[in-house]
């Protein structure tokens, strides 16, 4: 079990903005001569490995606005809009697919949003149908298939076809029960209809469901949100995310409708967030790391145990040997040693796909340098743990030499006790695990170059 220890002190004095690691490099540093051409030269190539595929759909459809939300998305009442754009997204997978070995199973398959519920029951049907004409999904259900629904979009029939369609893993968002918070995002969605869907989803036999809830939103305080987390734990969810609200109206044009006087000061924040990780931990969950519990049997938690965790664009995983082929709009693909992100408008992502051409507008092919940094984010972010003699061998460097001026920087963590370096391990310890994503930024060398600052605050 995953010891962790709240250090008030610390976290206000490390609270500052970093990357979230779903990839290193991040984002930022994507650029437009990764195209096209290059991502079908190295998913080509990745057919050499025979590794796994993992496919992610991007479904931008959202019937009402969530104040909070930074995804892409696409508000609409309209059920018709959705129609051209599966089209287009059959044509997507049908290129997609030519480049791709058929043999190659699909171990891990996700959509995401948006609202994937949103389509509607044939539409879900016919995406999952055209999937599996094109790709090689599992018949056995030993495959990680996960879908994210929303309680107001999917009945106890909703549930019942995803899981025949073959999903077995299930995210609800929540982020908070009580009705002011409701009303001031937006979200309006009672505990009836929550429990409805996990009730459907226990019956239909879903191996793991997960819960996302969300501190620093408008009107909350630490008495309401106790109230949520007892209601939450009580529906016994195998994972919950407890997530830090980023407010960026500059940023996202529809937190612009959030009050900023509303929102609950720095020292309420981190009086929700020490209150979820005392009783989360309290309720026997694991903390795996980066605002995300886990019950001890679950996946996730025994992932992390055997050393086989992994983080991508979906947040952990136990897949980690997979390329991940990633389709619609601003979905991003980790293929071999690159990443590439499609274009981010339906506009641009109708006309890419009219002209018979794949929709991604840039990426990133890693270099060695690359390669070494992410390996070592990845073990520290997923196992709060780095063997540095393991990483000579395997990468063929002197560590101390290599990272000379990283561990000089660690030596301030390690007197604050964020980390411990004992011979050739570093070992982050219990009041570190909170701000892993300081310790990983140390390794982050054009965070280090650039002194990059477009990320939201660690806490």
């Amino acid at each position: 079990m995953s010891e962790i220890a709240f250090d008030l002190d610390l976290i206000r004095r490390y609270d500052k903005a970093g990357p979230r690691y779903t990839s290193y490099p991040t984002a930022v540093q994507f650029h437009e001569n990764f195209a096209e051409r290059e991502y079908k030269n190295v998913a080509i190539k990745s057919n050499e490995s025979g590794q796994p595929l993992s496919l992610y759909f991007h479904l931008p459809f959202c019937d009402t606005v969530c104040f909070y939300c930074a995804c892409n998305k696409i508000i609409t009442k309209n059920r018709k809009r959705s129609l051209p754009y599966l089209q287009r997204l059959f044509q997507e997978i049908s290129m997609q697919a030519a480049l791709f070995d058929p043999q190659r199973p699909v171990t891990q398959l996700h959509w995401g949003g948006g609202t994937p519920t949103f389509l509607s029951h044939d539409e879900m049907r016919d995406l999952m149908a055209e999937t599996r004409r094109h790709f090689k999904l599992l018949d056995d259900d030993l495959g990680e298939y996960s879908i994210e629904v929303d309680p107001r979009e999917a009945d106890a029939p909703t549930i019942n076809l995803l899981r025949e369609l073959g999903f077995n893993r299930l995210s609800l968002g929540v982020q908070d029960f009580d009705p002011d918070v409701q009303k001031a995002v937006n979200r309006i969605q009672s505990e009836a209809e929550t429990e409805e869907v996990i009730v459907a989803a226990r019956i239909a036999g879903f191996h793991s469901i997960s819960i996302d809830l969300m501190y620093g939103l408008p009107l909350q305080n630490v008495t309401t949100f106790a109230q949520t987390l007892e209601k939450v734990i009580a529906m016994s969810p195998d994972r919950l995310s407890v997530f830090n609200y980023a407010h960026l109206p500059q940023m996202f044009k529809t937190q612009r409708q959030i009050i900023d006087s509303e929102l609950p000061p720095p020292e309420v924040k981190l009086a929700i967030l020490q209150l979820c990780v005392q009783r989360l931990t309290d309720a026997g969950y694991v903390y795996i790391g980066m605002d995300h519990f886990a019950k001890p049997d679950d996946e996730l938690a025994m992932a992390q145990q055997e050393g086989s965790l992994y983080r991508n664009f979906q947040g952990y995983s136990t897949q980690a040997e997979c390329d991940l082929i990633a389709m619609g709009v601003t979905a991003v693909s980790k293929i071999g040693d690159s990443y590439s992100q499609n274009v981010k408008t339906m506009d641009e992502y109708e006309a890419c796909i009219d002209s018979g051409h794949l929709p991604m507008f840039r990426g990133v092919a890693l270099n060695d340098d690359d390669l070494l940094r992410r390996h070592v984010i990845t073990q520290l972010i997923c196992h709060f743990k780095l063997d540095m003699s393991k990483v000579e061998a395997e990468f063929k460097i002197k560590f101390a030499d290599y990272f000379a001026m990283e561990l000089e920087d660690f030596k301030q963590l390690e007197l604050d006790g964020l980390v411990k370096c004992s011979g050739d391990v570093i070992e982050v310890r219990p009041a570190g695990k909170f701000l892993i994503r300081n310790v990983c930024m140390v390794f982050d060398r054009y965070l280090r170059e650039a002194g990059e600052k477009r990320f939201s605050k660690v806490i």
